[in-house]
Order: structure tokens, then C-alpha cells, then sequence
């Protein structure tokens, strides 16, 4: 299980087409939130919601073995009890990573998914370990108390 600085920002850095699991349709609910940020920086965000047809504007997919493009990291925005079968699907998919958003442990996923080899991340949101590490959290009015007119090199802009 990754949770050092170095092993987050390199998960981050390497892996750029993130399946979202549980992204909704609705623009105030986290997911949408998180995965809008990502997409805006540069990631590829691929939904997984079988309610949905497209969010922002990206094809929406039931699940993850439904998804025709090689996909690095399985982004989850489900209950801890529901990451399960989420973790077979990404072995089985060959994901790179499973990541686990905020509140969300399930440490049974972990054994399997690490079994299999993929890395792992629980208790941690992608936009705000990618904002606290590539420099993004001025992103949508977060004031970080720093002045400056430059703007970071590594980010897309």
C-alpha cells in the first residue's frame, strides 16, 4: 500500500487514464468534483456508471470490463463494502493501481489487488493529493497564502 509523498507522486505522474468508479452525473457531488479537476490537468477520466450515458463529456461505461482503452488506475467513489468485486475487475482488467477515495478501507481489496500486483492507495482523494503535490490548490479558490505570478512548469496549462 503507497502512502509516502515520493509513492503518491510517482502513482500520480505515471499513470494518466484513470477509470472513476461511482463518478455521478451531478456537478456538486465529489466525484464530479475530483474527476473534473484530473480531466482539467491533463488526465484521461473514464466514467464507470451504468445509470449514465456520458459525464463531462466523456462516454460513460457500465463497468470496467466494458471500457475499450488500456486503463492505468481504478479510481473508487463506492462504499467500503462494494470495492470488492471493483478490485477483481481491475486485476482482471490489468490496471496499474486501485485506488481508494476518502473514508473508503477495504484492506480485503488490498490483499487481492497487491496479490495480483497492482499498487494501492486507501483513505486518499486524487485531486487533493495531486493538487497537495503538483501544486494545484489555488485550483477553484483555495487560497494557499503564497503570491506569485508564476505558474508551476509541471502543470499543463
Amino acid at each position: 500500500m503507497i502512502d509516502d509523498i515520493p509513492g503518491l507522486r510517482r502513482i500520480l505522474k505515471t499513470n494518466k487514464v484513470i477509470a472513476v468508479v461511482g463518478l455521478s452525473a451531478s456537478w456538486f457531488r465529489p466525484s464530479y468534483f475530483a474527476a473534473k479537476y484530473m480531466l482539467e490537468h491533463g488526465y484521461t477520466v473514464i466514467p464507470v456508471n451504468p445509470g449514465q450515458k456520458e459525464i463531462l463529456g466523456q462516454t460513460c461505461y457500465a463497468s470496467l470490463r466494458d471500457i475499450p482503452v488500456k486503463v492505468h488506475m481504478v479510481d473508487c467513489f463506492r462504499k467500503t463494502e462494494d470495492i470488492g468485486p471493483i478490485a477483481d475487475e481491475a486485476v482482471a482488467i490489468g490496471a496499474k493501481v486501485l485506488w481508494q477515495q476518502l473514508g473508503v478501507k477495504n484492506m480485503d481489496a488490498v490483499s487481492k489487488a497487491e496479490a495480483a500486483g497492482l499498487e494501492t492507495v486507501i483513505d486518499r482523494c486524487v485531486k487533493i493529493e495531486h493538487a497537495r503535490l503538483f501544486g494545484g490548490l489555488n485550483w477553484a479558490g483555495v487560497n494557499t497564502k503564497v503570491i506569485s505570478a508564476k505558474r508551476p512548469q509541471w502543470l499543463p496549462y
